[in-house]
């Protein structure tokens, strides 16, 4: 693990494997954390902010450390991508684009850290100024998935060190490599020891220990709803801020004026790109009655041609899934929708390409799906797919939010009033009109109802991280006796 500046066992000596998916065999071992180490970790973090210099560096020089540290990410990109396939199987291609595009998370914050102000608000009280500053949390508990480990801890990490905080990372127990290889690009980008720390471990041993360590004044987690809820509960009992970003059931809603030669590749991609394995999934395909029939067939077409296969390949389109619990998972919902009377129309089954040892779930798509069926309205985070039908657009919006979540929604249509309608009606986050799964560092990212409370990325995430403090100045002046009434 990384713990102020060095690298370390778990106090216990502990050990656990990380396997890789397409083989299914281990490839790793990481330590295994328990509550002592947390404390080590999170009392380095205390230290660095209470008495070190990261809080104390001018803005500017913070920002410029965050620079430097996406410039060697750039540099390191492809390195960075492979140790991520080998823990969670995704294609190559994905991951490598991915872990450039994440380079920009850290120049961005870099950028923003020594502009974020505060203010002077007019006072009616003579002789008085009042001034509005912010200033850092202290120790926040940055704790990520399995699926994008480094992209979301840039989502968490860029923000928490621009605003001049200290952090403490628990990586998925089944992702952790690739965040402890970042950690040597922290070193030499010159980020003081103590200011970033890793441990590795398990949630109950050593991810519930950091939400609930009385020095943690912030936790920023990216996992499922029940985690989530559970770390929600834990941190209000020491009024903790938090930020969490949860599961999704996402509509992905197409009408009959769309152009399909867009909707049918962009629905693929939204659902089996990264196997499905994104709280964003367009796992909802909604669809208009007259196209219906049509969009269904091209769909199965372009979807049956797909390569499962070795993430490495560049011909290779669908991945394994990143863990055996996982697959069973997927593989248990597609029993159920086919127990609910959904029938399956591609796909259906585990797969299991040559050579491989792994875990690979054939894309699967779904019709005569009710919206009230399970395999609607709970998270599969798989290769699924489920097709429902509607007649207009008070229809589409009707099945489009009955749902517990509320991250994403896509519309595709070629009617500009009929985009502006949907993206207000629909209760989500983030709404795509004519495109699907777009994230940027510029733009706030987060869900309403059971997908998390808070806002990752843009300029709102760096508040996130952040306090406004009232300052009053008084001119000194002679006063009468206050307890004298007149």
């Amino acid at each position: 693990m990384y713990i102020n500046g060095d690298w370390s066992d778990a106090d216990s000596g502990a050990r656990f494997a990380s396997a890789n998916p397409y083989t299914g065999q281990d490839w790793a071992q990481m330590p295994r954390a328990g509550a002592s180490d947390v404390d080590r970790a999170v009392q380095a973090a205390h230290r660095a902010f209470a008495e070190g210099d990261w809080p104390r560096w001018t803005a500017s020089a913070r920002g410029a450390a965050l620079v430097r540290l996406a410039g060697l990410i750039t540099e390191n990109s492809d390195k960075l991508a492979e140790i991520e396939v080998r823990d969670n199987g995704k294609l190559f291609a994905e991951m490598s684009n991915q872990c450039r595009y994440m380079a920009n998370w850290y120049a961005y914050y870099g950028g923003l850290a020594d502009k974020v102000e505060g203010s002077v608000p007019p006072i009616d009280k003579p002789g008085v100024v009042n001034m509005i500053t912010y200033e850092p949390l202290g120790v926040c508990a940055l704790i990520t998935p399995w699926n994008s480990p480094l992209l979301l801890l840039a989502w968490k990490m860029a923000p928490a060190l621009a605003a001049g905080n200290t952090v403490v990372i628990k990586p998925s127990e089944y992702t952790s490599a690739s965040t402890l290889e970042l950690m040597r690009l922290v070193e030499q980008a010159g980020i003081p020891a103590g200011v970033v720390n890793v441990i590795t471990g398990f949630g109950t041993e050593a991810g519930m220990p950091l939400v609930t360590h009385p020095l943690v004044r912030k936790i920023a987690f990216t996992g499922g709803e029940a985690a989530g809820r559970a770390i929600n509960e834990a941190a209000a009992r020491d009024f903790k801020k938090v930020t969490l970003e949860l599961g999704g059931k996402s509509p992905n809603i197409v009408f009959d004026d769309a152009d399909l030669d867009a909707a049918v590749p962009g629905t693929i991609s939204g659902i089996f790109a990264a196997s499905g394995q994104t709280c964003i999934a367009g796992s909802r395909l909604l669809l208009q009655d007259s196209i219906y029939d049509e969009f269904v067939d091209r769909l199965t077409d372009m979807t049956r041609a797909a390569v499962v296969g070795d993430p490495m390949d560049p011909a290779t389109n669908i991945s394994p899934v990143a863990t055996k619990a996982q697959h069973e998972k997927i593989l248990s919902y597609i029993d159920i929708a086919k127990a609910e009377g959904a029938t399956c129309i591609l796909g259906g089954n585990a797969a299991q390409p040559e050579g491989s040892g792994g875990y690979f779930v054939e894309p699967t798509i779904f019709t005569d799906v009710r919206n009230d069926m399970r395999i609607a309205q709970e998270e599969v985070f798989g290769p699924v797919l489920s097709i429902l039908r509607f007649h207009d657009e008070d229809e589409a919006v009707r099945i489009g939010n009955d749902t517990n979540y509320g991250l994403a929604a896509g519309v595709w249509t070629n009617d500009l009033t009929r985009a502006l309608r949907m993206s207000r009606r629909m209760q989500a986050g983030t709404v795509w009109v004519n495109t699907y799964r777009s994230t940027s560092y510029t733009t706030p990212f987060g869900g309403i109802k059971n997908s998390g409370l808070g806002r990752e990325n843009g300029m709102e995430a760096i508040k996130e991280y952040l306090q406004p403090k009232s300052i009053w100045l008084a001119e000194p002046q002679a006063v009468s006796n206050p307890f004298i009434r007149r």
